[in-house]
């Protein structure tokens, strides 16, 4: 640490805090900042794996183009002409139904038009428009089924499987999808919310209309973080453990096992549970409501094929409880993006565990391969594999469950008593990149613009 008193002080060089230090330096060119990072590398969760010349992902596989901050960050970070990208105009997504892979189009009306529910179910969905809003914090089973139908449950399980590798008995709806939930209670209805803001959206949004696409780097996700971080050269601490953080008259004393320094300004972009345990030391008239909420672990088995395996063209798939797989989904890799895999060959990688099935992370890897190879050969025509390895994250993906979203009021006392503190990270409000992305731009324009006040819930779209 070249001093011990920094304007800005910021807990994590994941992909939360990489980024609110590079819009901090973009809003405040002169702003004195630091970096701590317990890690001896950037990114957090986000690597990418290399072997024999395949290419994965340990962590996410990537994001989707329609999310403002993270096109102005890909600028800041000199990545533009490395993007690669996988429309979803040209790509789909199966969905393992009735032990096969049924394609799920990305259009509402052509999903409408598939057979994959009775037309029954299919007019029971617009009883949304009579239904009224469920009170309290329903699960995502019980909202779904109240507001679509039952037929539609293997979809949501589908959805949110692919999304935090969890069970939609447990994740409650008001915390997955608080823009939708705020929608409902407005309006009466989803349906009604959606109607109503086709009528008042103005023909410039109109015109935007499209699919996004799916972005990654070449070289693979991994890109992101480093670049990040080699624009933020002489500015992040590695090796750095942040055991405590103690509230000051003038800012905060955050003490690492390298020494203490001074802020004016604390950023925590930390996972939830990380930053409840030093949140809990740090304030003890306002304690966090719960002190921790439940993880999902998943682990990655790569498979690589010769040309003559029949992959289907498209994103991946994924398996509702329903169907009794051993396989969460996996992803068409090499179809997704080049460079994946060798010339002539193919990768998949197929998601195991999460929250319904933690028992299957223990296993050795020859037999998680056989079994994924087992799975995956019921739904697909497979050669033998020509590649095989199982990578083992350590990190786990936060549960939105019951009292999530006490938590996230906490915070927002939290912010609202000390505007010289913000938290930010994997689990607060999503999991996903671009969420990440946004509120660490917003954390440090709040930071920097002390009462500004933080977004509503954007209602989310769902793409398969």
């Amino acid at each position: 640490m070249k001093s011990t008193s920094y304007d800005l002080c910021i807990v994590g060089a994941g992909i939360s805090g990489l980024s609110a230090a590079t819009f901090a330096r973009a809003l405040c060119p002169d702003l004195e900042l630091f970096i701590l990072e317990q890690a001896d590398r950037p990114g957090g969760a986000i690597a990418s794996y290399s072997d024999g010349g395949y290419l994965a992902e340990w962590g996410a596989h990537g994001f989707l183009d329609n999310c403002a901050e993270s096109r102005e960050l890909i600028r800041l970070a000199g990545l533009e002409k490395e993007v690669v990208t996988a429309p979803l105009a040209e790509f789909v997504r199966y969905l393992c139904l009735n032990g096969r892979l049924e394609c799920i189009p990305q259009k509402p009306l052509a999903v409408v038009r598939r057979p994959l529910i009775s037309w029954g179910a299919k007019l029971r969905v617009l009883a949304d428009v009579w239904k009224r809003p469920l009170k309290g914090e329903p699960s995502v089973s019980d909202w779904v089924a109240h507001r679509f139908g039952a037929a539609l449950l293997p979809f949501a399980d589908a959805v949110f499987t692919g999304t935090y590798a969890g069970d939609i008995e447990r994740l409650r709806i008001d915390a997955v999808m608080p823009g939708v939930r705020e929608t409902e209670r407005r309006h009466g209805s989803v349906i009604r919310g959606m109607l109503a803001k086709m009528r008042t959206a103005g023909r410039e949004k109109r015109a935007k209309r499209g699919l996004p696409s799916m972005i990654s780097f070449n070289g693979g996700m991994a890109a992101l973080p480093r670049c990040l971080a080699e624009n933020l050269t002489g500015m992040i601490g590695y090796r750095t453990s942040v055991q405590e953080v103690i509230r000051q008259p003038d800012g905060w004393l955050v003490h690492s096992n390298r020494g203490r320094l001074h802020c004016r300004k604390l950023l925590l972009a930390l996972p939830v549970n990380t930053s409840l345990q030093l949140l809990d030391a740090a304030l003890p008239v306002m304690p966090p409501p719960i002190s921790a909420i439940p993880e999902a672990r998943i682990l990655s088995v790569l498979l690589g094929f010769d040309s003559r395996a029949e992959i289907p063209h498209g994103f991946g798939y994924l398996a509702p409880e329903t169907e009794q797989r051993f396989t969460l989904g996996a992803l068409f890799s090499s179809h997704m993006f080049p460079g994946r895999a060798p010339a002539g060959c193919q990768l998949v990688e197929a998601l195991v565990g999460g929250r319904r099935h933690p028992e299957r992370l223990h296993l050795g890897d020859d037999e998680l391969i056989d079994a994924v190879y087992h799975d995956l050969s019921q739904l697909m025509e497979l050669t033998p594999p020509v590649y095989s390895a199982v990578l083992r994250p350590s990190s786990g993906i936060p549960q939105l469950e019951h009292g999530y979203t006490g938590l996230l009021r906490w915070r927002q006392s939290v912010h609202t008593t000390h505007a010289d503190l913000r938290c930010c990270g994997f689990g607060w409000r999503g999991i996903g990149i671009n969420d990440m992305i946004r509120e660490a731009r917003q954390s440090v324009a709040a930071l920097v613009d002390e009462g500004r006040a933080e977004q509503s819930p954007e209602v989310k779209k769902i793409y398969f």
